[in-house]
């Protein structure tokens, strides 16, 4: 480590697990490196750890923006929410225009927008970064999802690729769109992993519950998944957690001690509110985010166990055929988790002009993510061979891996509703699956309903126009008796239409 205060090539202000751990991958990759916190501790521990390593921490931060190469890049490591705004206040005084800004946190990707927009209008460049992989990432290679100033990237694209996960040799990292692209695939990547965590949690409760099966058993269970088609980095944590006991020696699992209430960050949440917005269903990840809300009710559960028991009971079947069925569910499941989160990307992409490349997302979440799995490969193939592909559902490798796994999915669905047992991720993907597939839905019950009571009008199977009936004769009280139907009549641009009203006496073009 030089003396020279303004050796540094990189910043990072935040030197908690992740933002501590960046910096030293980088150091280990060569680069002089400055971290800024205002907890000691924190700067302390950054000197323990990078002990030999190019590498320095400050708590004074006009000495740590001055310990760095003009023109400065400062990555924020912090909290999603006001206090990215309040660090960037912060910094703004002690920077100099040209300088790079960073938010490598999950922040929303409106207040990302929001910030973009407003530093370069003060001469600042800055992007959003979305990074995964938790600490041991961090610190070995993380998959990372930058979008916005693609100038400022391509000046930050040497010390990222280097740190990054690499897959067949390439990194894990690209540049997504422009805006904040990078943070809205990031929200989105946490999404589907609130989906596949449920679907653990469910097959979980599925083996133990349903099935009568031991701990170890299950740690078994899942570990052999893991060695299979299904393996994937939540696999193999929940794996080692099935292994792991007690500190204190007495040979439980710590799993059975730890309560079963779920917390959660936000992500998961926006990732549906988002979706709502943009008509883009993904209802497994709906429920994922619903069954962290319920579980938080332990006292009410525990209260309505009692009223509404006896419990779930047991699967009825075969339990080695149960066994198999439940990994082609677990397949199914995933196949719909990852296929809704692409199809919000597409939708996404094109609202707010991203041009998401789907392909390119698939290839950088294969290594250091969350949610990578063996089964990203078959994404990013399809996605590779048709970038403009309305839906992950219509590749023909996918549609052979999801009809031969459709079997299993419902008879899971099908025993664990039997028996009683809460699968609400499996039963959703398994909806999604069946309505997507359905032709014509009874949907249309739903918008004469909705032209009965309030007039929203319709369209027409074949015909031009939007419509409007009077279903029913004038009322002069909500409770006063139906008259007879009126015809159709056509609201603008006004279509003639010989459709007959019920009451055939009554119809007229």
């Amino acid at each position: 480590m030089s003396d020279n205060p303004t050796d540094y090539a990189f910043g990072m202000i935040g030197l908690g697990t992740m933002g501590r751990n960046m910096l030293l991958n980088m150091a280990d990759h060569g680069f002089a490196v400055a971290g800024y916190d205002k907890n000691q501790k924190q700067v302390d521990l950054l000197g323990q750890e990078g002990q030999g390593k190019p590498v320095k921490g400050f708590t004074d931060p006009k000495a740590f923006v001055q310990s760095i190469k003009t023109p400065r890049a400062i990555m924020m490591l912090v909290p999603a929410g006001p206090i990215v705004d309040s660090v960037i206040a912060e910094m703004l005084p002690l920077l100099a225009a040209g300088d790079i800004l960073i938010d490598g946190g999950n922040s929303h990707f409106t207040d990302t927008e929001r910030r973009a927009k407003d530093l370069a209008g003060k001469g600042f460049h800055f992007f959003g970064m979305g990074v995964s992989g938790g600490e041991e990432g961090a610190r070995f290679g993380p998959s990372m999802m930058p979008g916005g100033d693609k100038e400022a990237y391509q000046t930050m694209k040497p010390v990222f690729e280097a740190i990054a996960a690499h897959v067949d040799g390439a990194p894990c990292v690209a540049w997504l769109g422009p805006g904040a692209a990078g943070h809205f695939v990031k929200m989105v990547h946490n999404g589907i992993e609130y989906g596949l965590m449920e679907l653990i949690a469910e097959t979980y409760g599925l083996l133990k519950n349903g099935l009568g099966m031991a701990d170890e058993a299950i740690g078994q269970e899942f570990a052999k998944w893991n060695d299979g088609r299904l393996q994937s980095f939540l696999l193999d944590i929940t794996k080692d957690i099935f292994a792991f006991k007690n500190p204190d020696g007495d040979g439980t699992l710590l799993l059975n001690d730890i309560k079963d209430e779920a917390r959660a960050k936000g992500t998961g949440k926006w990732t549906s509110q988002v979706a709502m917005d943009l008509q883009a269903p993904i209802p497994t990840v709906d429920a994922a985010v619903s069954m962290r809300d319920l579980s938080k009710y332990k006292d009410l559960r525990v209260e309505l166990a009692k009223l509404y028991g006896p419990e779930a009971g047991h699967l009825q079947g075969d339990k080695n055929e149960l066994l198999k069925q439940l990994e082609q569910a677990f397949y199914f499941s995933m196949i719909m988790s990852y296929a809704q989160g692409m199809h919000l990307l597409a939708k996404a992409s094109e609202e707010y002009k991203y041009d998401l490349q789907l392909a390119t997302i698939a290839k950088i979440w294969r290594g250091g993510c969350i949610i990578r799995s063996a089964f990203l490969n078959e994404i990013y193939n399809a996605f590779e061979k048709d970038n403009n592909l309305a839906h992950l559902l219509l590749d023909s490798k996918v549609q052979e891996l999801t009809q031969s796994s459709a079997p299993g999915m419902r008879a899971v669905v099908a025993a664990a509703v039997a028996a009683g047992q809460a699968v609400p991720a499996y039963a959703s993907a398994l909806s999604y699956f069946d309505a997507f597939r359905t032709a014509r839905l009874p949907s249309n019950l739903i918008q004469a309903q909705r032209d009965y009571f309030g007039a929203h009008t319709y369209e027409l199977v074949g015909q031009e126009g939007v419509f409007h009936t009077q279903w029913t004769g004038k009322r002069s009280h909500p409770d006063a008796p139906a008259g007879p139907a009126a015809n159709l009549k056509p609201n603008t641009p006004p279509v003639p239409n010989t459709k007959q009203s019920e009451d055939p006496s009554k119809a007229k073009l």
